[in-house]
């Protein structure tokens, strides 16, 4: 059996990235044309020119808390549930209706493989006609959905063990003799441990798909010394997966079927490749829920070549933290977006992260600046003067030479003592 799910793990860059503008204007024209927030949000775009991934970065970012804020206004108003980004409604074409936290409510189509899970659990060992233990909820969020019909595309059956139950999980597992586990990864740290308090052998168990959480190395090395090997993957519940491990272990391969840019926090302004940013994603396949541009809030960061597994598309580091950094400083809340718009006053600035310090109701903020020359005369005091304009707020300027600040996606520090 091949070690690809399919053919398109191995495509060529150059082909990969042709198919996938290929399919750019076709999405954003049904988005446009099917889901009336977008005929909102891209509302003038010629949607047959966004053939690039220029022409794409020039379209706006529509954050989670957007999202958010869109579907509770049309909720308040009577409207539709979903804000007007779902592109169907409830019936035959949409047997389930998930919410996350916020509550943001996702609908789910009838597409094999709706969420595109399979191809990380192949990636994760799992093979037709295997019995999967899916240890992710069934209620309320997609999680257990969103494995369950990437199991089920890949031709495997699966138990839905849900959440808790500890000891039960422990006799289903022991029981039908699973060939692995998918589910968030201190979930089955539990169980492992369990069966050992219980004198349970879980023999079949050798390999697990997580996700949901930090997936430390010392935590898969444990796995590892209990005969587990576990993959981890990065889906949301907006997306469905996005980027998924292989056996090489180096980063996460990017999905074959969404187009992933790395941003500056607060902007939609694509980051210099390594350079640690927010991550926004395209849906090329979901015509459902098309999403466009859709932030997710998360900072990752892109490793440079292939993955040494043979697949060819682009690797990102992984979750990195979160890109909503927004503070209160002096009773005042500053955004990544207000720091972005100072920069953007000053062409020779190339990079900034405002450092907030102090103790709270006694704090101060310094915007640290990265030029690509020596600092043109009166450069301070015209960011000084920016600074005050954009926020309201006071706040000190020191010039840095390129390189001095840290890689890793900060635009607010927050440095206060909360003692």
């Amino acid at each position: 059996m091949s070690p690809y799910f399919d053919a398109l793990e191995q495509r060529s860059p150059a082909a990969r990235e042709a198919a996938l503008l290929n399919a750019l204007p076709g999405q954003i024209a049904n988005a446009q044309t099917r889901a009336p927030a977008f005929a909102g949000i891209l509302a003038g775009v010629d949607a047959a020119a966004i053939t690039s991934r220029a022409a794409l970065a020039g379209l706006p970012v529509t954050r989670k808390h957007e999202l958010l804020e869109q579907q509770q206004k049309a909720r308040s108003e009577g409207g539709n549930v979903f804000g007007g980004f779902s592109a169907i409604g409830f019936g035959a074409a949409m047997p389930r209706v998930f919410a996350s936290p916020g509550t943001i409510y996702e609908p789910e189509g009838t597409r094999k493989d709706y969420w595109r899970m399979a191809r990380a659990m192949f990636a994760a060992g799992f093979r037709p006609g295997e019995l999967i233990h899916n240890s992710f909820s069934y209620h309320f969020t997609p999680a257990g959905s969103i494995m369950e019909t990437g199991a089920h595309a890949l031709g495997c059956t699966v138990f839905p063990a849900g959440t808790g139950q500890t000891e039960q999980q422990v006799q289903a597992m022991a029981e039908l003799q699973p060939a692995g586990y998918i589910g968030t990864p201190s979930f089955l740290k539990i169980i492992v441990e369990k069966a050992a308090e219980m004198g349970v052998r879980l023999s079949t168990v050798t390999k697990a798909l997580v996700s949901g959480e930090a997936f430390p190395p010392s935590l898969r090395d444990w796995f590892t010394a209990h005969g587990i090997a576990g993959y981890q993957c990065y889906a949301t519940a907006d997306l469905g997966l996005i980027a998924y491990e292989t056996e090489a272990r180096e980063g996460l391969v990017l999905d074959e079927g969404v187009i992933v840019e790395i941003v500056r926090p607060g902007t939609g302004d694509p980051v210099p490749e390594g350079e640690v940013g927010e991550l926004v994603v395209t849906t090329l396949l979901n015509t459902d829920y098309p999403l466009i541009r859709f932030g997710t809030g998360d900072l990752s960061a892109v490793l440079p070549g292939t993955c040494p597994s043979g697949r060819t598309n682009t690797r990102i580091k992984g979750w990195m933290g979160r890109a909503d950094q927004t503070t209160k400083v002096r009773g005042m809340f500053v955004h990544p977006g207000q720091v972005a718009e100072i920069v953007r006053r000053f062409p020779d600035i190339v990079k900034a992260r405002l450092v907030v310090t102090g103790e709270m109701a006694n704090d101060s903020m310094t915007l640290k600046v990265e030029t690509a020359c020596t600092a043109p005369e009166g450069l301070q005091s015209r960011v000084g003067e920016a600074i005050r304009d954009v926020t309201k707020l006071r706040g000190d300027v020191e010039v840095l030479l390129p390189g001095s600040l840290p890689n890793d996606g900060k635009v607010i520090e927050d440095a206060r003592s909360y003692r």
